[in-house]
Parts: C-alpha cells; structure tokens; sequence
C-alpha cells in the first residue's frame, strides 16, 4: 500500500500522547451498512483485510495506519425529478388539478422513500496515518473537502483532534517561482517534466500547462517573464521520490522511484506481512521528504496548547 496523494495537517507533541487510544476509539466508530432510508454512512474499516474482527489500526513505530471508510446510496436528483414530474401529470390528468408546493414536497418525500431502498451503494476508502512522532497527520488524497471529512471523522471518534492546516512561512509559490525561474532548488531536489503556471494579476487567470516537458526550455522561461507564477511544479526528491507540488502544499501524483520499490523486495508470505513491509518503507520515505518539506517552507511543529 502505497499513497498517492498527500493532504497534510500538523498537531503539536501534547496531542500525539491522545493518539496512543485511537485503536481503542476507532472501534466504536467502526463503519455499518447503509441502512435502507440513509443516504450514507461513514466509518472506519480495518486497513488490511475485510472481517469483522480485524484491527482498524496498524502501527509500524511512532506511525499509525487507518482507513475511513463510506457507503452513498446513488440517487441521482434527476431519477427523482423525472419520477415525481411523473406522478405531478398523472394527478393533473386523472384529477384535472394542479399540484401545489406543500403537495409537490410531499410526494418528493415519499419517492425518496421507497427509492432510497433500492438505491446502489458505493463503497469508498481513504488511507491515512498519525506520525507521532513528527507531528502530522497524513491523508490519501488531492482534495480538501475529502480530507477536511476525513479528519472530522477522527476528531468524533477522538472526541477532539486540534490537528491544523499547513501555514508556511515562505509563500509556496513564490519560492518555487524562484525554484524554476533561477534554478534555486534545495539540494536533492530535481525539476520533474510538468508543471502549471498562472498570471495572478489578471481576472482571467490566463492559465499555461505543460506535461513531459523540459522545463528549463525557453518557452517555460518566458512564461516566467510575462509574469506568470508556479501553481503546480513536477519535482523529484533524492531520486527516490518523485511528485507534483503544488501551491497549496498538496503532494499530488507522489510516486515511489525503482531504487525504492526495489528495496521492499519480493512478495511477503501474507498480508500482514507485506502490510507491515510495505508501511515501514512508504512512512520512512515521507519521514524524510516531509521534513525537507517543513524546512523549504517553514512549517514549524505546533507549540504545546
């Protein structure tokens, strides 16, 4: 199991002791089925294999592993709008009268009612750990909204969680502007082949992307000169990581090199195994490239509260 994606929250060393009881809270918040009038649920699931009686935690040193999990029913608004627009003629022909709000509301309800048990359900999982030890919370995903839900679902199961959004004291895009307009970049760090440049100062946004591209080509320079700042840069860390930074400090598309993969080895014997192999590598790896990450940009550890 490796990640993707890294959202990333900070939480000072008086609440890492807190998260020495998560496996103990996690398991009154184990995720239940949909029942047949919720449109969903939210939970945690264990992070390795499906049974009741698995652990929802799996900690490898001062890290601990979990994965919130999700049932939706899929009702989408127009499957029921065209179903009561259904019922709405049939009662102005059979009756020869108009439907009024109050009514309309009402049938909208009871559809919702015998839909809702019919509904697909789909299932969905997102990986994240605590490093104690460090500080941060990590979580598998690109977008904000997800990982904002996530980290409510462990401040219920924790009852409180102060855990933090990144606040850099070197503005990202400033200084990766500086990265790939001087080729200022902090040693071990490599351009990669993609990266976004915007013009802040236009209502527009004119927007330039490039993928699988130099970019130390000219071209990219003189998007630099027009004005235009670094939203998204490809970089490659130690020549064992390599990701899409952006400016909101979001690792995206974070993958782990051959030299790195090569390490792990061959294939555990069972899944736990290969769970505990595969956690060790992927939260050392990060230990060190978010590390580098709190230094380039000053994000200090929050104090003790």
């Amino acid at each position: 199991m490796f990640f993707r994606n890294l959202t990333l929250f900070r939480f000072s060393p008086a609440v890492a002791t807190d998260l020495n009881r998560l496996d103990e809270v996690l398991a009154e918040h184990r995720l239940r089925p949909c029942g047949p009038l919720e449109m969903f649920t939210k939970g945690f699931v264990p992070p390795v294999g499906r049974g009741e009686g698995e652990p929802l935690t799996h900690t490898v040193k001062q890290c601990t592993l979990m994965t919130v999990g999700g049932e939706d029913k899929l009702l989408p608004a127009a499957v029921i709008n065209d179903e009561l627009h259904r019922k709405v003629q049939k009662i102005a022909e059979e009756e020869g009268r108009k439907v009024g709000g109050r009514e309309r509301k009402r049938i909208k309800e009871d559809l919702l009612t015998e839909l809702l048990p019919r509904a697909f359900v789909r299932q969905s999982r997102m990986s994240a750990y605590v490093d104690k030890k460090n500080g941060w919370l990590v979580l598998d995903t690109s977008s904000r909204k997800s990982a904002e839900n996530a980290l409510t679902q462990i401040r219920e199961a924790l009852g409180s969680f102060p855990a933090v959004p990144l606040a850099p004291e070197e503005g990202p895009r400033v200084l990766m502007t500086d990265w790939l307009a001087n080729g200022n970049l902090p040693a071990g760090l490599t351009l990669g082949d993609e990266c976004e440049l915007r013009d802040p100062a236009t209502a527009t946004g004119a927007i330039a992307r490039c993928r699988r591209q130099d970019l130390d080509a000219e071209e990219v320079k003189e998007h630099l000169r027009n004005g235009k700042q670094v939203f998204l840069l490809g970089l490659t860390f130690d020549d064992r990581i390599s990701f899409v930074l952006g400016e909101d400090l979001i690792i995206r598309k974070l993958k782990f090199l051959d030299v790195v993969m090569d390490e792990l080895g061959d294939s555990q014997q069972d899944a736990q195994a290969e769970l505990d192999a595969s956690f060790a590598l992927l939260t050392l790896e990060l230990e060190r490239l978010l590390g580098k990450l709190e230094e380039w940009f000053g994000l200090p550890r929050p104090a003790e509260s």
